[in-house]
């Protein structure tokens, strides 16, 4: 145990998948682009042999820059915007992967390749719906010009007695919705149509994300037979001073906790709706609970916002996601993009660039006020080998390895139970930025209860690792406050990887309920579900030394206080098959 603190210094829709949202410029999530195609040398050759950060079990392409999901007929389709000519960026076509299980997925010839003006520049963002007859149709937006212009575009499958999907075609309307000096619309910031729902009228919606100077709206529009759309007089909701709306989703979820998911078109008392839309200015993906007047075609959410005070379905790195409802396993699923923490240049060179994240279920938690998030049961699939380590007390300082497990690609449930309260800290109510908070007290900060969690994809001397762990506090009302971070700070060696740590506070009574963490690990991405999935934080991470067999896992305790792990069971993960 001395080693341990010695090396860290511790002294102190219906299933058609829906398209996810995402648009980059180099790593960074945006739509605003340039018109010139980056490409690399690389794209044209075969991928290195040495791939250390090729994940096995999360979803990406055999090369090049990827950003983008359905289920018909029993098959699910992923698509995804997609550059066939390079790793950085280019006018993207969307490349299509299909799977039975949202595990294996099988690639499907590309498709939205530029075939008319509506999408010569690239086709971007959209989302899939069924329209009766049981007839996917998709929605996204094109660019028609080097200006920035922006369309809504409308594409149908070609046969659809191929459950496969492989053909597709843009309709002759195209494009379908356009800015016009008459309905004062920003050309350059009309994107991202959303998966349509359908009310008693018999009129479909949809919602585009947009901007008024730096007002951030759902644009609406109305339309009966899918084609001909019109523009509402005012958004489903808008918030000043939030910049750009990107990708925005609206879907609604069951009350009193009930994990089912509900059909986007789905109304009534007995529903509540989630408003998520991703923000241009700061990258991330936040959301709002709230209900839906179908009278007025309004949204009022419970807190009425939408800024980065707002949730977030993921504090760490994540962008563009998007939801479907599949009606197989009546489960709404929420699919997210992970960008890069690599520089260009390394990026360049391992021949690929961006991952999807786990499918995950979502529902609404049982207090209203947020949403669960939990990865798809047949992720459980992949396991084997468990290794268990119950009951054990994690002493202060003290660093236990989890052996036996290949530890750059498993799966890992830990809860913990409190008992040792006499060394909590007092809570500073300045402390309102959770991420900032985990940047100053690290893994290796010496707390009163906390750090204590997991050391993930960590070297044998500890030069390199990522922290996930909790720290307890107490604030002046006698209530406990809790603090999740990734600590992404000692991750790699390499000078030039951003190692940003992130953070989040669980709404959780620790005593009560005890404290829990799932963290699925692969290779260079480390996705963690606190408190059962209350919150999520996903890092992306490069280390040099601790990679394959030379990664190892540890639980930790870095405070005064004594923890107990009241059960811990780490399963390595088979490789999945994506090809």
């Amino acid at each position: 145990m001395a080693s341990f603190m010695k090396s860290t210094k511790f002294v102190t829709f219906i299933i058609f998948s829906v398209l996810l949202c995402y648009d980059v410029v180099q790593i960074q999530a945006s739509h605003h682009v340039s018109m010139h195609l980056q490409t690399s040398a690389l794209s044209q050759s075969p991928r290195p042999l040495y791939q250390p950060y090729r994940t096995a079990y999360h979803f990406q392409p055999v090369k090049n820059w990827i950003n983008g999901p359905m289920v018909y007929k029993g098959i699910y389709h992923l698509f995804y915007q997609y550059n066939p000519n390079g790793v950085i960026w280019g006018p993207p076509v969307w490349g299509h992967s299909t799977s039975k299980d949202q595990v294996n997925w099988t690639p499907q010839p590309l498709t939205m390749k530029p075939e008319m003006a509506a999408n010569l520049h690239g086709s971007w963002s959209g989302s899939a719906t069924i329209l009766p007859g049981n007839k996917p149709a998709i929605l996204f937006t094109g660019i028609i010009n080097t200006q920035n212009y922006q369309v809504q575009v409308l594409a149908s499958p070609k046969n659809l007695s191929d459950p496969y999907l492989k053909e597709w075609y843009l309709a002759p309307q195209n494009p379908v919705m356009y800015p016009t000096p008459q309905n004062q619309l920003n050309a350059s910031s009309f994107r991202d149509p959303t998966t349509a729902w359908m009310l008693p009228d018999g009129k479909w919606r949809v919602l585009v994300g947009s901007k008024r100077g730096q007002r951030g709206m759902s644009l609406l529009y109305r339309s009966k037979d899918f084609v001909n759309w019109v523009l509402a007089k005012h958004p489903l909701y808008s918030y000043k001073l939030s910049g750009m709306w990107e990708c925005p989703d609206f879907y609604p979820v069951y009350g009193s906790g009930k994990k089912t998911g509900a059909e986007t078109s789905e109304i009534g008392s007995h529903v509540k709706h989630v408003m998520k839309v991703s923000l241009d200015l700061t990258k991330h993906d936040v959301y709002t609970i709230g209900d839906y007047d179908v009278k007025k075609d309004a949204y009022k959410p419970d807190v009425g916002y939408m800024n980065d005070s707002s949730l977030r379905y993921d504090y760490g790195k994540y962008y563009a996601s998007k939801t479907f409802y599949d009606d197989t396993k009546k489960e709404r699923i929420l699919l997210g993009w992970v960008n890069e923490s690599s520089s260009v240049k390394d990026d360049t060179i391992k021949g690929w660039s961006g991952i999807h994240t786990i499918p995950r279920r979502i529902w609404l938690d049982k207090s209203g006020k947020q949403l669960i998030q939990w990865p798809i049961a047949n992720i459980e699939k992949l396991r084997y080998n468990p290794v268990k380590l119950d009951g054990k007390v994690i002493k202060e300082g003290s660093l236990l390895e989890v052996s036996g497990i290949t530890a750059a690609q498993a799966d890992v449930e830990i809860s913990f139970k409190i008992k040792d309260l006499k060394n909590v800290e007092k809570f500073d109510p300045s402390w309102s930025n959770p991420q900032l908070l985990c940047s100053k007290n690290g893994a290796s900060v010496k707390g009163g209860l906390g750090p204590f969690g997991l050391l993930t994809l960590a070297s044998k001397g500890l030069e390199e690792y990522t922290a996930v762990f909790f720290r307890i506090f107490k604030d002046y009302d006698n209530k406990f406050k809790v603090l999740m971070c990734s600590d992404q700070s000692r991750s790699s060696l390499n000078p030039t990887t951003d190692k940003t740590t992130y953070g989040t506070f669980v709404d959780v009574n620790p005593i009560d309920e005890g404290l829990s963490l799932r963290v699925l690990i692969d290779h260079s991405v480390v996705e963690s579900f606190g408190a059962r999935g209350k919150n999520v934080i996903t890092a992306r991470v490069y280390p040099i030394l601790a990679v394959f067999k030379k990664a190892h896992l540890y639980v930790f305790n870095g405070g005064k206080s004594n923890v107990q792990i009241t059960g811990l069971t780490a399963w390595s993960m088979k490789k999945a098959q994506i090809a």
